[in-house]
Formats: C-alpha cells, sequence, structure tokens
C-alpha cells in the first residue's frame, strides 16, 4: 500500500506539476487583491480535484461502454504521458502554459476588464492547467491498476496529498516566486520530466503486458 501511494503521488505531482503551476496563477492573478486571490486557488483546486475524482471512479465504466480495454487505456495513456514527460524536459510544456496565460490577460485587456474582475478558477486554471488530459489519464490510469476498494482510496489520498500541495503553492504564488527564480523551477521540471518518462514506460510495460497475457 505504501509503494502504491507512493507511485501515486509521484505520478500525479509530476502531471500536475504545482510548483509549474505558480508563475502561471501569479500572472493570471496580477492585479486581484489578496481575497480574490485565495478565493480563486481554493476554487481551482476544488473544481480540478472534483474533475479528477469523477475521472477517477467512473472513467473505467465509461471506457466499457466505449468497448474500450483497460490494457489499450493503459498502452495510450502512457503514450500520452510520455510525451508530457518531453515537453517537460525540453521545457515545452512550461512555454505552452506561459503563453495560454499571455492569451488570458490580453484578452481580458482588451474587453477593458480590469483583472481582478475575472475569474481564472474555472478557466484557465482547473482545466486545463490543473485536470488537463495528461492528469485525466494519469488517475484514470492509477485507478484501473487497482485491485480492491482500499487500493482505490490508497490513489485517492495520493490525490488529496497532491492537491492540497498544490492549493498550498497557489496560496504562497508570491512568495514562492520570489524564493524559487526561473532557474531552480526549469531545473526541477526537467528532473521530474525525467522520473514521470519511466513512470510512462512503465504503463506501456503493463498495458503491453496485460494484452498478451505476458
Amino acid at each position: 500500500m505504501f509503494a502504491l501511494f507512493v507511485s501515486s503521488f509521484v505520478t500525479l505531482f509530476v502531471v500536475l506539476d504545482p510548483p509549474g503551476c505558480v508563475p502561471i496563477f501569479s500572472s493570471l492573478t496580477n492585479g486581484a487583491n489578496a481575497a480574490h486571490r485565495r478565493a480563486m486557488a481554493f476554487r481551482s483546486v476544488a473544481i480540478a480535484g472534483a474533475v479528477l475524482v469523477a475521472f477517477a471512479l467512473g472513467g473505467q465504466a465509461f471506457l466499457t461502454a466505449l468497448g474500450i480495454s483497460l490494457s489499450a487505456f493503459k498502452i495510450a495513456g502512457g503514450v500520452m504521458v510520455f510525451l508530457i514527460a518531453i515537453d517537460m524536459v525540453f521545457e515545452k510544456r512550461t512555454e505552452r502554459r506561459e503563453n495560454r496565460a499571455e492569451e488570458v490577460i490580453a484578452s481580458a485587456a482588451a474587453a477593458a476588464k480590469p483583472m481582478e474582475a475575472e475569474d481564472i478558477s474555472v478557466f484557465p486554471m482547473a482545466i486545463p492547467m490543473l485536470a488537463g488530459p495528461g492528469s485525466l489519464a494519469a488517475i484514470m490510469l492509477l485507478a484501473a491498476r487497482s485491485r480492491s476498494p482500499e487500493e482505490t482510496l490508497v490513489v485517492m489520498a495520493a490525490l488529496l496529498a497532491v492537491m492540497l500541495i498544490t492549493l498550498v503553492c497557489l496560496l504562497l504564488a508570491g512568495p514562492l516566486m520570489r524564493l524559487m527564480g526561473a532557474k531552480f523551477e526549469g531545473a526541477l521540471t526537467r528532473l521530474l520530466g525525467v522520473v514521470l518518462a519511466a513512470l510512462a514506460a512503465q504503463f506501456v510495460v503493463d498495458g503491453i503486458k496485460q494484452s498478451f497475457g505476458l
């Protein structure tokens, strides 16, 4: 159970990337007052967590209704997560997130709306920055690997731990931006990308073994 928790925690932490969300959240909420920033942080994490839990608990039934086997989803999900890992190693994922944040800020400026009036908790913070394709695939893969309700609870506990860390990171976005710096964030992102690539490869191996009964 401990090994399952550690594996699930690392996978979700790397995919959700709480430290990587800090500069995005900081730029999106630039100009908002402290109370509004806190409210958006709580809403972003709550909405993303609810979406991830829904996919974790109902994802397998959804796949069955579509006639997709778990082994096929493990292979496809592993490939998708591996592509995310490659983007993290070469910092393409961070670049896309920053571009998306700039687009939201630009659209708000074009509409002559002050940033404090913009609620970015649903889009783009909760979806797709936190509950995006990669994190949805990862949580469904982890839930699919669970063989008992106890193991599913362990995966949910890992998700809860990661979401709490994400919430803390968003609430402390200002101080963390001054503490981390761009170089440290880049190095951490590359390191986590390598770890995620190995975990994605394991997903694919598990899917192939299950498909061919190896």
